[in-house]
């Protein structure tokens, strides 16, 4: 029982410090939009979107590489100090070469030079801090890595409130301190200032793990680990393009900023689906190992898909019946609406990838995770041939449709190729008639002006659908009651 609580009390700091710089993204959304034109929010998406695609190339698989070798490894200082050795000197030359280059890759992305120095020492912070957070987490001390991880959001979140809300205000006066530090138009820059501050004190943070630690690289280690982490390496590259990249495609196709900007804004409120999703899979993950070994371990992971496709299922439903209260809440500027026709098939589309992670268990089980790598890679490169054959017909709209193809068939792939090597057996039939009837309630509240226009139609769509589950779940669900 106390392996069962330990493993409980892990995941939940774990999930805190996971899915709250989650939820901070989701509460900046709104200021930046208030405070940024449409082609200026295009500009902090394309570079974010390159944040995240970078930091998967600069930790090149080598975390989950020190996860392994360091529970295989009798030396773990060894296995410590060649992983971080390896990552810094990868960062390194990283920070020289695109420093020289800098204005180089300006002219060739049309990005401010300066968001691309901020960019660059952004990446390189974040990725010298990965092996030392990764030693927290192998030394199983998740207080100090949710407490760290939590300060970097925490201070990202007040720096920003201060440099685009309080900032202005209170710099005024030619001769405070304030005033010198304050730059008009420069709200882009902030934002990356306040994330480049954050790193940075994340980083000072960590960064005695460096001075402790004997600096013995192990060639004949590394070249071990290098080999287990490129297929990460590859499948990360995946997940990037299938969930960032297409901001990234989009100013490629010289789509214009305005759209651009107005897509990226309205996206976040797909974030809705995507929370519930990363919540999910850092409390289920464990537990579907835990389970493994049980006799009814299939049957035990099909009730568990089923239930995430009911929830996901009123959820969907849920945001799109009240999507016009959620955009003046997230989205609060008018002139960003115009995109908010991609809402609907972005946050099905972040279902789909929830029921690919549930479906995906068979091949973590049985140690097939290369599987993993060719499905997240087949989903890249159908992210990028819809992108290249809908964006120049369709604009921002062939992006989302895009989304929704790419992560479909990642979840048809798993469940087909699951079934050969892995049988679970999901109740498909039911499965199937709660995520249609959603579908199909959804687009009708969504694309019928007459039921869009009253809420009457979405609180009967959802009242009927919360009997729907009551009817079939009735035991389950008295059971549970009975319980409390």
């Amino acid at each position: 029982m106390s392996l069962y609580k330990s493993l409980f009390k892990q995941t939940l700091i774990y999930g805190l410090a996971t899915v709250l710089p989650r939820m901070i993204s989701f509460l900046l959304n709104p200021l930046y939009v208030d405070v940024l034109p449409k082609q200026e929010f295009a500009d902090v998406s394309i570079v974010f979107a390159y944040l995240v695609f970078f930091n998967v190339v600069l930790s090149y698989g080598m975390e989950t590489a020190f996860f392994r070798f360091y529970n295989l490894e009798q030396n773990k200082k060894n296995v410590t100090s060649t992983a971080t050795i390896s990552i810094f000197w990868t960062s390194i030359a990283f920070l020289f070469i695109t420093l020289l280059f800098r204005n180089t890759l300006s002219d060739w992305s049309n990005i401010n030079v300066h968001y691309i120095t901020y960019t660059i020492w952004i990446l390189v912070l974040d990725a010298l801090a990965t092996i030392p957070f990764s030693k927290l987490r192998a030394e199983k001390k998740p207080m100090a890595y949710a407490l760290i991880k939590i300060g970097n959001v925490g201070i990202n979140f007040l720096l920003n409130l201060f440099f685009l809300i309080l900032l202005p205000k209170i710099a005024s006066n030619p001769n405070s301190f304030f005033h010198t530090i304050y730059f008009e138009n420069f709200e882009v820059g902030y934002i990356f200032v306040s994330n480049l501050i954050a790193s940075l004190l994340t980083f000072l943070v960590l960064s005695p793990n460096y001075f402790k630690m004997k600096w013995h690289f192990d060639t004949k280690l590394w070249k071990k680990m290098l080999q287990y982490g490129l297929p990460i390496l590859v499948a990360g590259i995946g997940f990037a393009i299938n969930e960032h990249f297409d901001k990234i495609l989009l100013d490629w196709f010289h789509v214009s900023k305005s759209d651009i900007g107005a897509y990226s804004a309205c996206y976040k409120i797909g974030m809705f689906m995507v929370l519930f999703r990363t919540a999910y899979t850092l409390g289920i993950e464990p537990f579907f190992f835990s389970q493994s070994n049980q006799e009814n371990a299939p049957q035990t992971y099909a009730t568990i898909t089923k239930y995430f496709v009911i929830a996901g299922s009123f959820i969907l439903l849920f945001v799109i019946v009240f999507i016009d209260i959620l955009k003046v809440l997230l989205v609060p500027n008018p002139s960003y609406w115009n995109a908010m026709k991609v809402v609907p098939l972005i946050i099905l589309a972040n279902f789909f990838l929830g029921i690919y992670t549930n479906l995906s268990v068979w091949y973590k089980i049985i140690d097939k995770t290369k599987i993993g790598a060719y499905i997240s890679i087949t989903g890249a490169i159908i992210t990028l041939a819809l992108n290249w054959i809908l964006i120049p017909k369709f604009s921002y709209y062939g992006s989302a449709i895009a989304t929704i193809a790419a992560y479909g068939s990642m979840m048809f792939m798993s469940y087909y190729l699951g079934q050969k090597k892995y049988p679970i057996p999901y109740e498909i039939n039911k499965i199937g008639a709660y995520l249609g009837i959603s579908i199909a309630l959804s687009a009708l509240s969504f694309y019928v002006p007459k039921f869009r226009e009253s809420y009457i139609f979405g609180i009967f769509a959802l009242s009927l659908f919360g009997y729907y589950i009551y009817r079939n779940e009735k035991q389950l669900i008295l059971k549970i009651l009975k319980r409390n």
